[in-house]
């Protein structure tokens, strides 16, 4: 069906529609109350530039109906978070308030505290900008909700229960001492205390501790209802303090060009408490309303606290939905508010003042790295006698220790800045041993033979190749691009402690003064493919490490392996236990068992 068919037939209907180039990539999502005028209004009519670059690169569009406009909202965001469109606004944020962080995706969640907000299924509760008030948050959870603080990703089967779990402070998932189902019932009780809802909770505690004194669990009750009492206390303290003041966020955001950044002052208990600032891509092209409305969606849908009562700046677009959905996340309602007059516009006016001062800061202090950046590849350019100047430079680097997990990293930098988002690292699979030589020549191999054939990761061939290392590795480099047909490609060695640049076509190095920029942007190149490379080797030898003699053993797969984990503790405690013990799990059999034991070198009474 062509795209005219498909736009011909769209509903009258609330929904999400997701637009796709021609490889197949979802290149952004949006929502709609009618996706009949939504999606067919992209392909009528004249658009902003960056709205017609999108356009120009659908080649497919998929919609998904929903009840409302709320639930597709709900569901555009959901979408979002997992596939990052190119042309969706998002939020890149430079700065480090605690936040605390509920690990929600894993079986047994933790709760700790992070500067870092991601998207990896967590819930997170802040920013909070008095670290006393943290501390303060935080101590009560752990009295109140003994989950997991521990780092295990994932839990670790242990024998024995940390001194958190001997002072009532943790559960003990990792002893076995409490089952999923319970566990999680503990964490849905610290996620309704941060999110506020007091009422909520209140009333779930004393189901929980009712349904413990029924089944006569005496201990579980009596600590539900000391659990009550603390958050009865807790909800009494804050609703005199919400008397006094008004909690509320207050937002507002500055623009310059294709530059945006968003600030977010916090106000509790009346009082401005701190503030919050992001970086918006994608933001050019889009009226201000579109703009706060990316923003509140991106923003809320983190996880974060949600007060009250939001003031706007700007009035967001499908601002009912937007309170709607917002409503739904807090538990209770949410009031989004555009003052004209009053402290409160007085407020708002000072935020965007501030924003605008941000936002400047940031484009000087961009240009400033710019021009730098720019004056480094310049004399890269002259120094080399490059052809052109070297905007896209690319650097290899192999690790392996004494042969073992032999790994190859490649580091770019676009304009003299890293680009993290295109660093690849490649598993050595045809050589044998530490041949470094051998293994620099299988990455370039790789890198080069699927450029050759498409690979829309490698296709952007670089200006410049940097090899980390002497004349030799330089040497088995070039025979390798030779091969794959792109020697013209300017390359050279970059070797440690001396710090000399080794050239194709002279023999002798070159050794720059330690203060120029272009021999700086070298080496940070070659420190980043290092780093990179090194943080791949060292994360295969963790994974082999994690290996036992245990995988060695006939009969002991992945599943009994983790039983006996979970059982005894450790390899050593198996080591240590009888065949009387091991024969005593279930689903343990004696041919197993004595495999087992003779595996761990252990002499089987009665046997030779």
């Amino acid at each position: 069906m062509d795209l005219e068919e498909k736009l011909a037939r769209l509903p009258d209907h609330p929904g999400v529609y997701l637009m796709r180039n021609t490889s197949g990539e979802i290149i952004y999502i949006g929502k709609a109350s009618s996706l009949k005028n939504r999606v067919r209004s992209y392909f009528r009519g004249q658009h902003q530039p960056r709205t017609a670059a999108m356009v120009s690169h659908i080649a497919d569009f998929e919609y998904i109906l929903t009840d409302n406009e709320v639930e597709a909202l709900v569901l555009e965001c959901n979408l979002i978070k997992e596939h990052r469109p190119r042309y969706n606004v998002s939020l890149k944020d430079d700065k480090s308030y605690p936040y605390i962080k509920i690990t929600t995706q894993e079986d047994f969640p933790r709760i700790q505290v992070t500067r870092s907000l991601s998207r990896d299924g967590s819930r997170y509760f802040g920013p909070y900008t008095n670290v006393g008030s943290l501390k303060e948050t935080l101590k009560l959870l752990r009295g109140l909700f003994p989950i997991r603080t521990c780092r295990d990703t994932p839990l670790q089967p242990r024998s024995r229960p940390c001194l958190n779990a001997h002072i009532g402070r943790c559960l003990a998932p990792c002893a076995g001492q409490v089952g999923r189902e319970a566990y999680r019932e503990a964490v849905e009780n610290v996620i309704l205390f941060l999110e506020g809802r007091h009422t909520t909770l209140v009333k779930e505690l004393k189901e929980q501790m009712e349904a413990a004194a029924e089944k006569l669990e005496f201990e579980k009750a009596a600590r539900l209802r000391d659990q009550l009492r603390a958050v009865a206390e807790v909800s009494a303290k804050q609703k005199v303090a919400a008397a006094s003041g008004e909690n509320s966020d207050a937002i507002a955001f500055a623009r310059e060009g294709e530059a945006a950044l968003g600030l977010i002052f916090f106000s509790r208990g009346g009082k401005v408490s701190g503030q919050d600032h992001f970086f918006l891509t994608g933001s050019d092209g889009l009226s201000r309303g579109e703009v706060m409305a990316a923003l509140l969606k991106e923003y809320y849908s983190r996880g974060v606290e949600i007060p009250p009562e939001i003031l706007l700046h700007d009035e967001p677009e499908d601002a009912a939905t937007i309170a709607s959905w917002l409503g739904r996340l807090r538990g209770g309602k949410v009031s989004l508010k555009v003052p004209r007059r009053g402290t409160r516009y007085k407020l708002l006016q000072l935020v965007h003042a501030n924003a605008v001062n941000l936002l400047q800061e940031h484009l000087l202090a961009r240009r400033r790295q710019e021009e730098g950046s720019k004056a480094a590849l310049l004399e890269l350019q002259e120094i080399l006698g490059l052809p052109r100047l070297p905007r896209r430079m690319e650097a290899y680097d192999i690790s392996n220790f004494q042969g073992t997990n032999q790994v190859g990293a490649m580091a770019v930098f676009i304009d003299g800045r890293p680009q993290p988002a295109a660093y690849r690292r490649f598993q050595i699979k045809t050589v044998q041993g530490p041949n470094d030589f051998a293994s620099l020549q299988e990455v370039l191999s790789r890198r080069f033979r699927r450029a050759a054939g498409g690979d829309t990761r490698f296709t952007e061939l670089p200006d410049l190749v940097l090899i980390d290392g002497g004349p030799g590795q330089l040497h088995a480099a070039r025979e390798t691009m030779a091969a794959q047909g792109v020697e013209a490609i300017p390359t050279i060695g970059l070797a440690k402690e001396e710090e000399l640049i080794f050239r194709v076509d002279n023999p002798e190095p070159l050794r720059l003064p330690r203060d120029s920029r272009a021999l700086q942007t070298l080496q940070h190149l070659r420190d980043e493919v290092h780093r990179f490379a090194i943080s791949y080797h060292r994360e295969k030898r963790e994974k082999g490490a994690y290996r036992s003699v245990l995988d060695d053993i006939p009969g002991v797969g992945p599943a009994r392996k983790k039983a006996l984990l979970r059982h005894f503790g450790s390899v050593a405690a198996i080591s240590q236990a009888t065949l009387e013990e091991l024969l005593a799990m279930e689903g343990m059999n004696r041919a197993v068992a004595t495999r087992i034991l003779a595996g761990l070198g252990r002499k089987i009474d009665g046997e030779n």
